[in-house]
């Protein structure tokens, strides 16, 4: 029975009739107070007698809302209660305290409640544990079995306690509340399960969103186009990724060997996704960043107070890593006393945290890179001969990107398309293409030697998207940063070229001025870049003149903002055509 009272009176807060002799939990006798939450007032006497009987009334009014309580986002009344008990009386006595406050919904017997549970998505199933032909935990437990994620609570009488604290400890049941009940403190029950209901729900829904995502990220992992986020087709590329494949289904030591920027993480990162350790944690250490004692501490972990600063105990990324992969860049930069306890992990796999005594086992795949010679280092003595055989069990060498210039066109596009928020304004074709690269100056990327390799041309194609002002990357937008003299590609020939004035920046490369003659499109001898730049000198010169030194102007007919023509005046040497000097133009423009 859900009674507030023994009596049928639909009870307000006023008081609560008790029965003589009869153990009740959190309900006063003889009593008065306010009606409602609301503010509204009322009174309420109680009587017992021995016999178990007792009489109750009370009266309350108020205007008040018993929800603000409630979790920030927590529609209450979208989130129906369902109570259950066998005497209509009672059931109108909880409808009568609580309407305002929550949807209701009752039934009067197990099977009516059952019907109910299957048509509408109860959060809350609040029964009377003594009912005929069915109990409130036998009800519960056809309940779970429909609306598994309800939260489930019985109101008992204090006699049943013991059973119903039995069931709390199997997880059958969420709370019990004892009768005759008390207005408020079923109020919070119900507050506290409907927040119960319904952060279970929103974890539910964001355990499935993060699956979903989590299948996306692992889709564009192991993309077979790109084997991670390697872009590239050429026959070099190709050949070191065979290796890559066959040796990622292994837990084989692997050394990745390579110039600077050809992607060696990338590779490393690619061996680990398509490995039997995929779901592990793939830990990057960077060897030459750090001092060597922050080194071995970072690797293999410390004990607390194993050094000055160490308040706690850390641990290594070896530890991290275990049952996964690590990977160890730079290696050839190691320190050579890290070098040995390097090479107790590898012959071992176990090792002592920094200050400790305690062997710690891990199960650790060790993959490491390093763009040095290992072999010159080991003849210096700088690198140990042990560890090197250790680490060279399966090695994959990464061709430089002057090797695969074939790839230069797809890195293009790939790195457009990531730096893309740098340049809305490239759409050829439409909006939603993204941006676009000229043919010619595609063709003059693929004539560059790439000193920095890839990550060389992802720097450029993004400082690009920064300065190209028109529908496409041109020619005049690719600024090669590294100004000093590099290797000329293969067949070049050497011609000497004049220094760059101090601070400069050359538009194009200087071993382009090295390469043979590109393709005449006249009869001119002159090349195509020497072309290109006496054009963008002649139309400074006319836009200047044309707007008779207005330089704002002047760069707006160019279509380029005023610091980029300030760059292309003192590059071309034409500042001295301006009526003042750009700083004084700039002051007086201020």
């Amino acid at each position: 029975m859900l009674s507030g009272a023994d009596s049928g009176t639909p009870p307000g807060n006023g008081s609560i009739g008790q029965p003589a002799g009869r153990p009740v939990s959190n309900a006063p006798g003889p009593s008065s107070g306010n009606g409602s939450h609301g503010g509204g007032t009322g009174t309420g006497t109680g009587t017992g007698t021995g016999t178990g009987t007792g009489t109750g009334t009370g009266t309350g009014t108020g205007t008040g809302s018993e929800a603000e309580a409630a979790a920030p986002g927590l529609d209450l009344l979208a989130l129906p209660i369902l109570v259950v008990d066998d005497e209509p009386d009672n059931l109108e006595a909880f409808k009568f305290n609580f309407r305002r406050s929550f949807r209701i919904l009752t039934a009067q017997s197990g099977t009516e409640a059952l019907a109910i549970l299957h048509n509408e998505p109860v959060a809350v199933v609040l029964t009377d544990q003594r009912m005929p032909r069915m109990t409130g935990l036998e009800f519960l437990r056809k309940a779970r079995s429909v609306a598994p994620d309800a939260v489930p609570i019985i109101l008992t009488a204090y006699t049943d306690a013991d059973v119903l604290i039995e069931a709390i400890n199997q997880g059958h049941i969420y709370r019990y509340i004892t009768k005759p009940w008390d207005k408020k403190e079923v109020r919070g029950v119900l507050l506290q399960a409907l927040e119960r209901f319904h952060l279970r729900r929103e974890n539910a829904r964001l355990s499935e969103q993060l699956a979903r995502y989590a299948g996306y990220l692992n889709q564009e992992w192991h993309g077979a186009f790109n084997f991670g986020q390697l872009v590239g087709d050429s026959p070099a590329l190709r050949a070191a990724l065979l290796r890559s494949e066959q040796v990622a289904r292994t837990a084989a030591t692997v050394l990745l060997r390579g110039e600077s920027g050809t992607g060696k993480e990338l590779v490393a990162h690619a061996i680990h996704i398509n490995s039997p350790r995929e779901s592990k944690p793939f830990v990057r250490v960077n060897c030459a960043a750090l001092a060597p004692g922050v080194l071995e501490s970072e690797l293999f972990g410390h004990e607390r107070g194993a050094f000055t600063g160490a308040l706690s105990r850390h641990l290594g990324r070896f530890e991290i890593a275990d049952g996964g992969t690590i990977f160890l860049d730079e290696i050839g930069d190691l320190p050579m006393e890290v070098q040995v306890k390097l090479l107790r992990v590898l012959q071992e796999r176990s090792f002592e945290r920094v200050g400790g005594h305690e062997t710690i086992r891990v199960d650790v795949r060790v993959i490491s890179a390093t763009h040095r010679n290992l072999e010159a280092l080991v003849e210096q003595g700088k690198f140990r001969e042990d560890l090197y055989y250790r680490l060279n069990v399966f090695p994959i060498t990464l061709p430089p990107l002057r090797e695969r210039l074939s790839d230069v066109p797809a890195l293009v596009h790939h790195f457009m398309q990531k730096w893309r928020q740098h340049s809305p304004h490239l759409e050829l074709g439409g909006p939603g293409r993204g941006p676009a690269i000229d043919e010619s100056a595609l063709q003059l990327l693929m004539q560059y030697s790439f000193p920095g390799n890839v990550r060389e041309l992802e720097n450029l194609v993004e400082r690009a998207l920064i300065l190209a002002t028109g529908p496409l990357i041109t020619v005049a937008d690719l600024e090669f940063g590294r100004p000093t003299a590099r290797r000329p590609l293969a067949g070049a020939a050497a011609s000497a070229q004049p220094p760059p004035p101090s601070g400069a920046t050359h538009l194009l490369p200087p071993e382009l001025a090295e390469l043979p003659a590109l393709p005449q499109l006249s009869g001119s001898a002159r090349s195509l870049a020497d072309r290109l730049s006496d054009q963008e000198r002649a139309e400074i010169i006319s836009a200047i003149e044309h707007k008779e030194g207005n330089i704002a102007a002047a760069a707006r007919a160019l279509g380029i903002n005023r610091s980029t023509l300030y760059y292309r005046l003192r590059k071309h040497d034409l500042l001295h055509l301006l009526p003042s000097k750009p700083e004084a133009e700039a002051e007086s423009a201020g």
